[in-house]
């Protein structure tokens, strides 16, 4: 006689499976959507005597039997067989995980010197082209087109190219802003800026698609957690592309401080009435301060040849170093993809904003992109290259890359044991205290910790934000993820828009002030957030609970809960049961 495993799924659909069958070793989710089985944890594996291991890469076939007539009673028919489509496996050996890796380090290494171009180049535009706010102009520019590709771009370029050559393109994409600096001019440098935007979106997509697939694989073949192995790929990548911010200023630093140019290369000849039009007094309108010569053009041209030839080096080593994502199932994966097209993605993301949570949320996002401006443009400009010179940029924020890596680890680690809401505090009020003291303190020469420690500070402020709000945003809106990351970068960018905006037309006191409003709006919104949130995981709670009572007091329900306008259960995941058969 045959003996029989029942499993159940919200009272809706009945599975009976014969304990006989040889299905070991199987761990598979099972999740209730519209009365069917999907498969979305481990799937099945199979190990031949070669030592090749049959991998799915997408979701099983089987489907179950959905006993309409039939509820909460033992149903008696039992499921169709499980039918694989051998064209959704792929074939890979043992070694094939340090392959992977390879994979893996190839990808975060080539963004590395990717990002050492473009982060060396950026940090120094509203210093070596401050003429008519020329280089904070292609920065806006760049921010701007980076918005509208975040949209409509990505999926269709993936689609066409396969991820692999999508990354190839996007990042020549950043050579013609490189080779701007040779020739800047407003129809030289804005245009190349926006071509940059236009292929950063595809270029972040592309490398997230990537990291993910290759990290279920792995997953697969070494018998560990998907989601835990897919986080620890993603960290190994942005532990790479923060030291980017280290060898760009370090590579800036070297070249423009092996020689003296004008008032920049020397602090010496900087007279006090001079320092008086730096800090919070600086005005580009006015002519600004001290210090803001342009670099002798034999320098720019050396720099930017350096940049240029890491970005050439970067797209080297995507094509040699780098397997077709296809070695791994993209082709199934794109074929059975859910991804939505760019005009969906811009419906569903205008959907987004109705939801409280988002609306609540769009000042501290706003912000996020403002600061990171202001650091980069702003504090470079009217602080460090106004009182030190422009060679002393690339070491400041060399300081601000350092300490903002080692601590986006580490509170990354800490939220695990003190949760997200103190950390948060802390970059409120690191933020907030840097900002009151920038619009007191009076940058000199004589000074020169104070702008490191002002750099390093912001760099933890700045750790908070990248780790927090992000994280924030994955748990608010766990059903809606797509849409609501696609917020995320809409309202960042924006953030950076709007300060490269101003940057020429606003005096650095002012600019302080907005950004000082941006961050109380934004923690008061956010503090909102985390307080609707605990009443709704509390009233859940206690629904949850009354409702175990009715049912088993077999009570009628009660009337149905008010719907409100947030889903209520948009931070839940879907149910789904796990078992071993």
């Amino acid at each position: 006689m045959t003996s029989y495993a029942l499993l159940k799924l919200q009272n809706k659909t009945i599975w009976i499976l014969p304990i006989s069958w040889k299905l070991f070793p199987v761990q598979e989710e099972l999740q209730d959507f519209e009365g069917r089985m999907v498969s979305g944890g481990e799937d099945l594996k199979k190990k031949g005597e070669d030592g090749v291991f049959t991998v799915s890469v997408v979701g099983g076939g089987g489907g179950g039997y959905d006993n309409q007539g039939y509820d909460g009673e033992l149903a008696v028919k039992p499921p169709p067989p499980i039918i694989e489509d051998e064209k959704k496996k792929i074939k890979l050996s043992r070694k094939e995980k340090w392959r992977i890796l390879k994979n893996v380090a190839a990808v975060s290494f080539a963004f590395m010197v990717q990002f050492t171009a473009f982060q060396g180049t950026a940090n120094l535009q509203s210093s070596i082209n401050a003429n008519e706010g020329l280089g904070t102009v292609s920065l806006s520019a760049i921010y701007a087109a980076l918005v509208l590709s975040c949209i409509f771009v990505p999926t269709f370029l993936i689609k066409r190219l396969t991820v692999k050559w999508t990354l190839c393109c996007s990042m020549l994409c950043y050579a013609p802003y490189i080779m701007a600096q040779f020739y800047p001019r407003f129809y030289t440098l804005v245009p190349a800026g926006v071509l940059l935007g236009l292929g950063a979106a595809p270029m972040w997509a592309a490398k997230a698609t990537y990291l993910t697939q290759a990290g279920a694989v792995y997953a697969k073949l070494t018998d560990q957690p998907v989601d835990g192995i897919v986080v620890r790929f993603f960290g190994f990548f942005f532990l790479a592309w923060q030291t980017a911010e280290l060898w760009g200023n370090l590579i800036s630093s070297l070249v423009f401080g092996s020689g003296a140019h004008g008032g920049g290369g020397s602090s010496g000849n900087t007279t006090e009435k001079a320092l008086e039009l730096c800090g919070a007094n600086f005005c580009v309108i006015g002519g600004g301060g001290a210090n803001l010569e342009r670099p002798p053009e034999n320098q720019i041209y050396l720099i930017s040849s350096i940049y240029l030839a890491c970005i050439i080096a970067a797209v080297i080593f995507i094509i040699i170093l780098v397997d077709p994502l296809s070695r791994y199932g993209e082709k199934q994966r794109r074929a059975d993809s859910g991804e939505l097209s760019g005009i969906q993605l811009l419906s569903a993301t205008a959907y987004h904003l109705k939801k409280p949570y988002q609306q609540l949320l769009i000042p501290i996002t706003l912000w996020i992109g403002m600061e990171q401006a202001f650091i980069g443009a702003d504090f470079t400009q009217a602080y460090v290259s106004c009182a030190l010179g422009i060679p002393s940029v690339g070491y400041v924020m060399i300081c601000f890359g350092v300490v903002n890596a080692i601590c986006s680890l580490i509170f990354g680690t800490l939220m695990k044991y003190i949760g997200r809401f103190p950390i948060m505090a802390l970059g409120a009020v690191v933020h907030a205290a840097l900002v009151i003291i920038l619009l007191h303190w009076r940058p000199h020469p004589d000074n020169r910790l104070i702008f490191f420690g002002m750099s390093g500070m912001w760099g933890v402020g700045d750790a908070v934000w990248q780790t927090q709000v992000n994280g924030l945003y994955g748990t608010l809106f766990r059903r809606n993820k797509e849409a609501a990351f696609s917020n995320y970068r809409l309202w960042e960018s924006a953030g950076f828009v709007i300060a490269y905006a101003y940057s020429t037309h606003l005096c650095a006191r002012m600019k302080l002030y907005v950004m000082l409003a941006v961050l109380i709006i934004g923690v008061a919104g956010y503090c909102i957030v985390e307080i609707l949130h605990k009443r709704k995981k509390l009233r859940m709670k206690k629904a949850e609970e009354e409702a175990k009572k009715q049912q088993q007091s077999a009570q009628p329900r009660g009337p149905p809960p008010v719907e409100e306008t947030d889903d209520e259960k948009d931070d839940i995941d879907d149910e789904m049961i796990v078992t071993h058969l």
